[in-house]
C-alpha cells in the first residue's frame, strides 16, 4: 500500500496546536514547539490550540497542567482554544474525550483498519524475546487479526480483556512529505499493528492525536523530530476514516551536547527551572526562536512581535540544535541591561528581599548592579556584605597586582577615613572625584587606594562595582564604622 500525504492548504483557516502531557514543568523542547506552533499560527492569522495528552494516567504529576498553562501565558502564548478558555471543538483534555475514542476505534474494526486483539502480557513478551534472541525488531505477528466473529464476541462476552490495534498491510511502502525533511519513505514493513485502543478504554497517542486533529481542525501539525518514522501509520489511519491529511512540520532536535538529548526525563532544566535561576521569561523566548530556527540574517534580539513578523516555515533547520547556556546567559544580560530602572527594580525586588536590602537606596543599587548582571539570582550574593561586614582574612589586602597588601593599606586607609569623614556629598561622583583626587596627592595608584578600601568595607573581594559603589551603598555612618573595625584590625596585627 502506498499513500501520498499532502500539505493541507486549503482549510479555510490555520490552526496549530501544542499538545503537551501534564508530566511535570513544562521542558526546553515542549516550550519551543509551543512557541513555533504559535509564530506559525499568529503570522498566518490562524488559531492556536492548547490539548492537554493526559491519556497516560500513570506519569501525570499533580498540578502540571495549571504549570502549562501559566507558562504559556507568563511568556505571552495566549491560546484561542484550550481546557481553561474553552472553545468550539471541546473538550481540549483526552482524558474527558474516552468516549469519541472508543467510537473512532470501533469504526476502523469494521472497515477492516483495526482489529481486536487478546494476546495476553506473556504471550507478547514471549514473542518479543523470541525476535530479540534472533537479532530482530520486535512486530506484533497479526496473531489476533483473523479470529472468527463468533470466537470473538465470546471472549468479550466473557469478559476476557482486549486492546484494539491497527491493521496495517504489511508490503509497499508510504510516504508523505513534510515541510522541513522533504519527502519521508518508510516501508510498510517496519510499521508496527500498534495498540489504539488500549484494555481500560483509554486511547494511546497513535489514535488519540489523529481523531483530535481531525475534529479540531488541526490544519498544520508541528512536533519534534522524533514522530518523523511514525507518521506513515498515523496517515494509514487518516485514510481509513477518510479524511484530509495535515500538513506536517517535524522540528529538529535540541541537545544538551554534542551526543546527548535535552530532556526533562534526565533531569534537564524546565522553563520553571530558569525563571528561578533569574532568567528573563523574554530572553528565553528570545534564545528558544533561534533553536533551531534562523531569521536569515544577523539579527539575535528579537520581541516577541518582531519574531512573530520574522518567522518562516523556511527559516527551520533539519539539522539538531545544542542549547548553549552561556549564550543564553549573554542573551539574559542584554535583556537586563535594556529595562527600565523601574522594571528592572520590580523584577529584582524577590532577590532584593531574599537579600535582606529592600530598605536600602534601591534605585541606587539598580544603578550599579543592572550594568553588571547576567542573571538576577547573582543578586543575593553581590549584596550580602551590606547586611552585615563579614569576617575576613587580612590576606585579601594582598593584591600582586596593585602591588599592596595589609601593612600598606594600613595608612592609606588612615587618610581615606579622614577624608570620607569630612566628605558631605556622598553621591557616586562626589565620592569618586574626592577618593581619586586622594590618590593624586598620596601619588600611589588608583587601585593602590580603591582595593584596600573595598576590602575593608566588605569583607570580600567581589562586589557590584568597586570601593567607591559600596561605599554609596553603605551611606557613611556604616562606610565609617566598617572602616573604623579594619583599620584597629589592621594596628593589632602590626602591633601584635
Amino acid at each position: 500500500m502506498r499513500s501520498e500525504g499532502r500539505i493541507a492548504m486549503s482549510m479555510s483557516q490555520i490552526r496549530t496546536r501544542f499538545a503537551p502531557s501534564p508530566t511535570g514543568y513544562l521542558h526546553i523542547g515542549g516550550l519551543r514547539t509551543a512557541l513555533y506552533a504559535w509564530l506559525f499560527a499568529r503570522k498566518n492569522n490562524g488559531a492556536f490550540i492548547l490539548r492537554i495528552e493526559d491519556t497516560d494516567t500513570g506519569r501525570e504529576v499533580a498540578g502540571a497542567k495549571d504549570v502549562i498553562f501559566s507558562t504559556l501565558r507568563q511568556t505571552g502564548l495566549n491560546y484561542d482554544e484550550g481546557p481553561d478558555v474553552g472553545g468550539a471543538f471541546g473538550p481540549y483534555i483526552q482524558s474527558e474525550r474516552a468516549h469519541i475514542y472508543k467510537d473512532h476505534a470501533e469504526m476502523l474494526v469494521k472497515c477492516g483498519a483495526a482489529y481486536r486483539c487478546f494476546c495476553t502480557k506473556e504471550r507478547l513478551a514471549d514473542e518479543r524475546a523470541k525476535a530479540e534472541a534472533k537479532g530482530e525488531a520486535y512486530t506484533y505477528d497479526k496473531h489476533c487479526l483473523s479470529l472468527p466473529d463468533d470466537e470473538i464476541q465470546r471472549r468479550i462476552n466473557a469478559g476476557e480483556p482486549y486492546v484494539i490495534r491497527q491493521n496495517i498491510l504489511r508490503t509497499g511502502e508510504t510516504t508523505y512529505t513534510d515541510a522541513v525533511f522533504g519527502d519521508i519513505t518508510v516501508p510498510n514493513a517496519d510499521l508496527d499493528d500498534n495498540v489504539l485502543l488500549k484494555a481500560d478504554g483509554m486511547p494511546t497517542y497513535n489514535l488519540a492525536n489523529v481523531v483530535d486533529d481531525h475534529l479540531m481542525g488541526i490544519s498544520h501539525v508541528i512536533r519534534g523530530v522524533e514522530y518523523l518514522s511514525s507518521t506513515p501509520k498515523y496517515n494509514h489511519l487518516y485514510r481509513a476514516f477518510g479524511w484530509e491529511i495535515p500538513a506536517y512540520i517535524h522540528l529538529p532536535v535540541v541537545m544538551k551536547d554534542k551526543q546527548r538529548k535535552l530532556s526533562k526525563r534526565h533531569g534537564d532544566a524546565s522553563f520553571d527551572d530558569f525563571i528561578k535561576k533569574g532568567y528573563l521569561k523574554e530572553a528565553l523566548i528570545n534564545y528558544i526562536a533561534l533553536l533551531g530556527w534562523s531569521p536569515g540574517n544577523d539579527q539575535e534580539i528579537f520581541t516577541l512581535d518582531e519574531l512573530t513578523a520574522a518567522f518562516s516555515i523556511e527559516g527551520l533547520s533539519k539539522s539538531s540544535a545544542i542549547f548553549d547556556v552561556d549564550k543564553l546567559t549573554w542573551m539574559n544580560a542584554q535583556y537586563i541591561r535594556a529595562l527600565t530602572k523601574k522594571d528592572f527594580i520590580d523584577r529584582a525586588m524577590p532577590y532584593f528581599k531574599e537579600a535582606g536590602v529592600e530598605a536600602f537606596d534601591l534605585e541606587l543599587i539598580a544603578d550599579i548592579m543592572q550594568p553588571r548582571l547576567e542573571r538576577l539570582d547573582e543578586i543575593p550574593g553581590k549584596l550580602e556584605f551590606l547586611k552585615e561586614m563579614p569576617e575576613y582574612d587580612l590576606s585579601l589586602f594582598t593584591h600582586k597586582r596593585m602591588k599592596t597588601d595589609a601593612a600598606a593599606a594600613l595608612p592609606v586607609l588612615e587618610q581615606a577615613r579622614a577624608l570620607l569623614e569630612a566628605q558631605s556629598d556622598y553621591s557616586l561622583d562626589s565620592l569618586k572625584e574626592a577618593l581619586l583626587t586622594l590618590t593624586e596627592k598620596l601619588g600611589i595608584k588608583n587601585g593602590q587606594l580603591l582595593w584596600p578600601l573595598r576590602v575593608a568595607i566588605t569583607g570580600t573581594e567581589v562586589t557590584p562595582g568597586g570601593a567607591v559603589e559600596a561605599a554609596c551603598l553603605l551611606g557613611k555612618t556604616d562606610t565609617l564604622q566598617r572602616l573604623d573595625l579594619s583599620i584597629r584590625k589592621l594596628e593589632e596585627t602590626k602591633n601584635g
